[in-house]
């Protein structure tokens, strides 16, 4: 055991001097400590002092699998060793290859060509350029804007963190203003007092043409919407929305790009959620993260075949789609990516999130009964929690960002990783999760926020006396037909 922590002394401190991390505070950079997990078996994880960890996120929304799978070690390995790499652009592949076309199988309507990037925020750049790339072609070099939602979230290159709108992720980065329109928040929680959802969706729904029409439908080439916003807290809008969005869209000229890089392959038991869920078939889906159950790096731009049609042959003026990456379609990805559907298609791994959903959300909202706790909201196997300091005025906690991290601080103790965002914890464990580790989760999840409560009121940072206050109501008539879970 002395060797363990001593490792884990010397690995945290190469971290803390050595590697800056994605979203890392500045304030705290070099002093810094991590949990380690240096294994994984099924929905477990065990760091390097050797505790064990229910990964109540699945890595970051991708292990869908699982960890510890020998056949994708295998598959990995045989690519490696019979060809690991190639140039994507002057030769073709034949493992890349065949995922583009298992892809195509599973995609909704016309779209059915890959562009293969390295990851979900290059999947969504590469969307972008494409439609930009495209609308030079037809001549139409104005409509370049995007609109986007606040706290939706779209990757980290500088063009798809353009289009993200977590506020408080803004900080000191500079954007591409002129080509980026952001809306208003569409979470129903955060709805005006006394509205009913059915006036929030048509609000939302007016938010998109509204902005189409001020900004000019020959400005404006793409709205890009995540089916739900997931690290914006797991916002699922009221149902219809999408779809009434998406014919907004084709009212005004104006294409759909849905960003599935959470939703796709398996998180809302579907290979995708946008035509499955939500009844749409968008011109560009992105997709990343679950493709390869995060075994290895490997995203994907799927292009509708009208928009392809519009660009190639006669109508391609000469012109050179010239986007892409050293990676795009790397072997070893695309095997890992065709083992990763193997094993979800033959062990029925859709079919089990869509059954045990419904368990997995009533859990979830079982925790309504916290005072601290304004909202939980979730569908398939994602979900949110989300603290404020009374659930009637919704207003933040004195320490708003850090209710989160001292959620996750008691949780990873008892043995649970989750995802402090701020005031919130999200979640979505590995697709393979049963009905006893769902139990295991929640129970150790409570008694973290119950904790929390026991600190912020010994500390004077919350008062505790709205006890007998109302939370937001679960309504029957919004539950999602595929998932049994309530849409908010």
């Amino acid at each position: 055991m002395t060797s363990h922590i001593n490792d884990f002394s010397r690995h945290n401190d190469w971290d803390s001097k050595n590697v800056l991390h994605p979203w890392e505070g500045m304030e705290d950079h070099g002093h810094t400590e991590r949990t380690f997990p240096v294994s994984g078996d099924g929905i477990y994880i065990q760091d390097e002092s050797g505790r064990k960890l229910i990964d109540m996120t699945a890595g970051m929304w991708c292990v869908q699998i699982g960890y510890n799978r020998p056949e994708m070690a295998q598959a990995i390995a045989d690519q490696v060793m019979a060809m690991p790499y190639y140039n994507p652009f002057a030769l073709g592949h034949s493992t890349a290859a065949e995922l583009a076309h298992k892809i195509a199988q599973h995609t909704p309507g016309d779209l059915n060509t890959v562009f293969f990037t390295t990851g979900g925020s290059t999947a969504v750049d590469s969307a972008i350029r494409f439609l930009h790339f495209r609308n030079n072609i037809l001549g139409k070099p104005e409509k370049k804007i995007i609109i986007s939602r606040a706290k939706a979230y779209h990757g980290s290159t500088y063009l798809s963190a353009s289009m993200c709108g977590k506020e408080r992720d803004v900080g000191y980065f500079d954007h591409a203003q002129d080509l980026r329109h952001m809306l208003p928040d569409v979470n129903p929680y955060r709805r005006p007092e006394g509205m009913s959802l059915d006036a929030f969706l048509d609000e939302k729904v007016a938010d998109l043409e509204n902005a189409i029409l001020k900004l000019g439908s020959d400005r404006v080439a793409a709205f890009i919407a995540e089916p739900i916003l997931a690290s914006g807290g797991v916002i699922v809008p009221v149902p219809g929305y999408h779809k009434r969005c998406l014919e907004v869209c084709r009212k005004h000229d104006v294409l759909y790009i849905s960003d599935e890089v959470v939703t796709g392959f398996g998180r809302l038991g579907h290979w995708f959620a946008s035509e499955a869920v939500f009844d749409i078939v968008p011109d560009i889906i992105t997709t990343a993260k679950g493709l390869t159950s995060g075994y290895v790096p490997m995203g994907a731009a799927i292009i509708s075949d009208r928009l392809i049609a519009e660009v190639s042959g006669a109508n391609s003026k000469g012109a050179t789609f010239s986007n892409g990456f050293t990676y795009s379609g790397h072997p070893v990805s695309a095997a890992a990516a065709l083992k990763n559907m193997e094993i979800i298609e033959r062990e029925g791994i859709l079919e089990h999130v869509r059954e045990i959903s419904p368990y997995f959300q009533e859990r979830l909202h079982s925790l309504r009964d916290l005072p601290i706790v304004g909202d939980t909201r979730g569908m398939g196997l994602m979900g949110c929690v989300d603290c404020v300091a009374d659930p009637v005025s919704k207003n933040p906690l004195a320490l708003d960002y850090e209710v989160g991290s001292r959620i996750d601080a008691h949780c990873q103790e008892m043995g649970l990783l989750v995802r402090p965002l701020i005031n919130m914890c999200v979640f979505s464990p590995p697709l393979t999760i049963n009905r006893s580790q769902i139990d295991e989760m929640f129970g150790i999840l409570r008694k973290a926020i119950e904790m929390t409560q026991e600190e912020l009121l010994a500390e004077g940072l919350w008062d505790g006396a709205h006890e007998t206050t109302e939370h937001a109501p679960l309504r029957e008539g919004h539950r999602n037909k595929h998932t049994g879970a309530p849409s908010y």
